[in-house]
């Protein structure tokens, strides 16, 4: 078995090929509490709380071969963040689908990142303590999907980096199954891990327990079983399609606590996310995972039927093309 090279077929498989579109649109759309506009036109008013205070909740579904990959699910996800911070999407479900159903037609991206945030809104003659005073604001945009793995890295596997100099935001200061702008954190991490030559990082909470990532779950193999933390993380909806993929291949799952020499003991390890799907590990703090030199073979399988499930369709929902002429 080998990893499906899943950059190289977006660039060349004819079902991946781009529509037809206006020009404007050529980096991305943007929706701007109400407008539609290219993604160069797209602001944010500086007064927005979402802006000054990081007061806001966003989602993250991407599309591929032209249709959404659960989108009711993070629909669904964004509505509970919304509601755990005392945030109202002034749209209501079925409208937030159409928008973002047009934004990707206005782009005619068969592959793409679809973003979008409710933020507290305007700062000016609002009563800060009172979350009925403020005007809650919906802000989404398109780009082409862009993963944080490519297939030379997922072919040989990140080198990950537990991070030693900064800790997961406790859940009680933030709660990361509320998906927010609170990430100085996870890029601290990340560059922490860049400048020591590492691909990627994770985070521990102050007693040294996993979390997760910047942007994605984390995953270990161990005798053949699947394990990932339950707590201080998001709960994701990739993480949920890999437990689906993993009950259909009767690989036991296992959610629970794990210290990070947990995960340097692994036999495998991968990370999940909407923005790549499954990243193999190779090796952790410089100890390679099961003394093999790449991605672990339960990993390889994972990875490698989540992108076949979603291009036949698996939790597919088909981009609505034609309201790029609405």
């Amino acid at each position: 078995m080998a990893i499906i090279p899943v950059q190289q077929i977006m660039q060349e498989h004819p079902e991946h090929a781009r529509l037809p579109h206006d020009e404007i649109y050529n980096h991305g759309s943007a929706f701007c509490n109400g407008d539609y506009v290219s993604l160069e036109q797209a602001s944010v008013p500086l007064i927005d709380a979402g802006f000054v205070h990081a007061d806001a909740a966003y989602d993250v579904v991407t599309v591929s071969r032209g249709s959404f990959f659960r989108l009711d699910d993070h629909l669904a996800r964004m509505e509970l963040s919304c509601e755990k911070f005392f945030l109202n999407n002034p749209f209501p479900r079925e409208e937030v689908r159409e928008i973002l159903h047009k934004l990707v037609a206005l782009t005619g991206l068969k592959d793409a990142y679809v973003w979008w945030c409710v933020t507290r809104g305007s700062l000016v003659g609002a009563e800060r303590s009172n979350v009925n005073s403020f005007n809650n604001g919906m802000y989404a945009f398109v780009t082409p999907y862009a993963t944080i793995s490519d297939d030379e890295q997922r072919t040989r596997g990140f080198d990950l980096m537990v991070s030693k100099a900064y800790n997961r935001i406790h859940p009680k200061a933030v709660d990361p199954t509320a998906k927010n702008f609170h990430w100085m954190d996870m890029k601290l991490a990340l560059f922490e891990a860049k400048m020591a030559g590492k691909d990627w990082s994770v985070l521990t909470d102050a007693n040294g327990i996993l979390t997760e990532a910047p942007g994605a779950n984390i995953w270990f193999v161990k005798n053949g079983e699947l394990y990932t933390p339950a707590e201080g993380c998001l709960k994701g909806v990739t993480r949920q399609s890999v437990v689906d993929i993993a009950e259909e291949m009767g690989v036991p799952v296992h959610l629970g606590t794990y210290s990070a020499d947990e995960l340097r003991a692994a036999d495998e390890a991968f990370t999940s996310t909407s923005a790549a799907g499954i990243s193999p590990i190779r090796s952790v703090d410089d100890v390679v995972l099961g003394g093999h030199n790449g991605p672990g073979p339960l990993t390889e399988k994972i990875h490698n039927v989540y992108w076949e499930k979603r291009w036949a369709g698996w939790h597919g929902e088909p981009v609505n093309y034609a309201l790029a002429e609405v």
